[in-house]
């Protein structure tokens, strides 16, 4: 599965939802999700499940890649 993550960059500064960015990680669940990016420091904002005509929105979009971590 393709999960969406939603996050800021760093822990100890206040969410701004401008300066959210989002990355795809492949995976088997939310927990995996997690599990993977612990070490990176993120504060994550939201992971969301990409499926069906969703995923092939977002696949169209040039900086479309999924981390495999």
């Amino acid at each position: 599965m393709i999960f969406k993550v939603y996050y800021q960059e760093s822990k100890t500064e206040v969410p701004v939802r401008e300066k959210t960015k989002t990355i795809f990680i492949n995976a088997e669940s939310v927990r995996e999700v997690y599990t993977k990016i612990a070490d990176k420091g993120f504060n994550i904002e939201l992971i969301q499940e990409v499926k069906g005509a969703y995923l092939e929105y977002e696949q169209q979009n040039e900086d479309f890649k999924v981390l495999e971590i």
